[in-house]
């Protein structure tokens, strides 16, 4: 089993669950979460019984260690999480207005996660047969950019697989946009990348079948293209095709993303040789297949951490969808063994 490293975020969800009334005034009500799309990511592939290490850093404040202590809940790896003796953990404050839209407020200015340096990556991170997991959140800045990048020029030195899922938040980068040539340089430094339809469309800057042949020329191997509820793309140097997620009753798409992806890293985690799997078609879409179970399993379950799957509920949505655990690689049901 391959050590999945998550790198990036770990923040607090403050999510609006209803108001009270006192004097004139109506109080909006928030509920403390867990949250950060790594560390997400790495709770999905520790629930499926993967080995999950959460590299980042987070204040030594109430809020780091309760994300801290919620990581180890959920079976994730928490040697590498550090913490700021003056820095503040990030927050962020989840909306919803009278028809229940939602709305972001993030509180990350000069925060632990962004305040990290090239300096206080170890080796140790990088060390046996690893696949190192990272998201856009850490290029919003120059400083965690710049850490970014040794980040990964340590996994590439060190021969880790190195996977990115996008995951765009165009409110967090100083221009209200997401900088386009600096996610494009990291996006052809990983060999699987996770993008959504808009994440593509905005980044390939109009001409998206140009822009994948150009990542599938330099270190890509696999993209992935999702689209909510509609079929997910992916393309290889050899083939393209596509899958059509199950059918379920969404409650909250907070971790259906994370789900996936996790659920993909974990399915690289179990294979003997990873790297193999990008070229055969049947094991590739056998794989994703199982990650797109655990994504549909995410939105049907409120929350981020306590949405994820286990593999018993894998089984059990698959037959439901009439997928056989047959259709599966055996070797991802090995932990249960």
């Amino acid at each position: 089993m391959k050590k999945i490293l998550c790198f990036g975020e770990a923040l607090i969800d403050f999510l609006n669950i209803g108001a009270s009334h006192q004097g004139p005034l109506t109080l909006p009500e928030f509920r403390q979460y867990p949250g950060g799309a790594p560390a997400n990511a790495a709770v999905a592939v520790a629930r499926l019984g993967g080995h999950a290490c959460f590299a980042g850093q987070v204040g030594q404040d109430p809020f780091g260690e309760f994300l801290a202590a919620a990581l180890q809940e959920y079976g994730v790896d928490t040697r590498f999480l550090l913490k700021h003796p003056e820095a503040k953990t990030a927050l962020a404050f989840v909306m919803l207005d009278a028809d229940g839209d939602r709305s972001f407020s993030f509180h990350r200015h000069e925060t632990a996660d962004v305040i990290l340096t090239q300096e206080q990556v170890s080796d140790d991170w990088f060390s046996g047969d690893t696949i190192v997991h990272f998201c856009s959140n850490t290029l919003t800045t120059p400083q965690i950019a710049q850490c970014t990048r040794h980040v990964l020029n340590q996994a590439r030195s060190a021969g880790n697989l190195i996977s990115f899922d996008v995951n765009l938040r165009h409110n967090l980068w100083p221009q209200g946009a997401a900088d386009r040539a600096l996610v494009n340089e990291l996006v052809k430094q990983a060999d699987v990348v996770k993008f959504s339809r808009d994440e593509l469309e905005y980044l390939a800057g109009g001409d998206s079948d140009t822009y994948i042949r150009e990542c599938l020329a330099s270190q890509c191997q696999l993209l992935l293209v999702t689209d909510g509820a509609n079929r997910i793309d992916y393309f290889t140097a050899g083939h393209q095709g596509h899958l059509q997620p199950p059918k379920v009753k969404v409650v909250d798409t907070t971790a259906g993303g994370d789900a996936f992806i996790g659920g993909f890293l974990y399915g690289l985690g179990c294979m003997e040789n990873a790297n193999a799997v990008f070229a055969d078609t049947r094991e590739l879409e056998s794989l994703l297949l199982f990650a797109t179970h655990c994504g549909a399993y995410a939105v049907t379950q409120p929350g981020a951490f306590p949405a994820l799957p286990g593999l018993t509920d894998i089984q059990t949505q698959a037959t439901q969808h009439g997928h056989s655990i047959a259709a599966f690689n055996p070797v991802l049901f090995r932990s249960q063994v």
